[in-house]
Formats: structure tokens, sequence, C-alpha cells
């Protein structure tokens, strides 16, 4: 009897984003581009809406207060970039997100817009906290 050839079915991971949804197009070392705009300190972005500017100069100056603008975004999930490495922040800076359920994951900025990308053309409401360091803010 003659198998049946098995079907692996196509998985498209990125799918075409409409063009009003913010969207990472390049970083570097100091920056982050977000739909062809360069922006070189820490940010805030949803899929919709304005980005804004997150005022974290170091990820030593993290503090819950600073999350307040991210709660007000309503996400499900929050992709926090810590910088040019994964560091973590203590568990009392984002107990306001996780009382609320919102989930948090923590990597370093490059991954992190690569992640948003990602969870954004899924439909989910992801917000990016990205801390972007400049030489003269220090570790």
């Amino acid at each position: 009897m003659a198998r049946a050839k098995k079907t692996v079915p196509t998985v498209k991971l990125h799918a075409a984003s409409p063009a009003f949804y913010n969207t990472f197009t390049a970083y570097g070392a100091d920056y982050v581009e977000i739909n062809q705009v360069r922006h070189g300190s820490s940010v805030l972005v949803m899929p919709e809406g304005p980005v804004l500017s997150w005022p974290v100069l170091r990820f030593a100056d993290l503090a819950a207060e600073h999350f307040a603008a991210v709660l007000a975004q309503g996400p499900e999930v929050v992709v926090l970039g810590t910088g040019l490495v994964l560091r973590f922040p203590p568990g009392r800076i984002l107990r306001a997100l996780t009382e609320r359920h919102i989930g948090v994951e923590c990597m370093d900025v490059h991954a992190a817009c690569r992640t948003y990308n990602i969870l954004m053309t899924e439909g989910r409401r992801v917000a990016a906290a990205l801390l972007i360091e400049t030489p003269a803010a220090g570790p």
C-alpha cells in the first residue's frame, strides 16, 4: 500500500502590517527606528497612537512610577527593553503590572524590537518600553 505524502503547513511569522501601525524598522547601539523615524532616547510604543518619550535615562533609575504611562496604554503584555544587555528589574518595580495580570517580558532592546514586531503583527495589544541609554547616562 502506498503511503500518503505528509504535507507540512506553511507558517508565516511576519504578516504584512498596515502602514498606520508603529513598527520597528531598524535599531543600533544608541537608537531605535520606528516607522523610519530615529529615536535616540527611551520610548514607549504601542501598535497604534503616538510614540511616547519615556523618561528613563539609566537602568539604575528605573522606578515603579515609570510604569504609570505604560499602564495608561492598557497593554496585555509589555516587552521591556533593558538597554544593550538583558537585566531584570526588582519585582516591586513591576508590581503594578503583574497585579493587573499584564505580562512582562524583559530582554535587551534589540530583542525587544523584534519581539514587539512579531506580537504586534499577531494583533496582540503589546507595549514596548525601551530603555535607550546614552553614553553620558552610563550604566
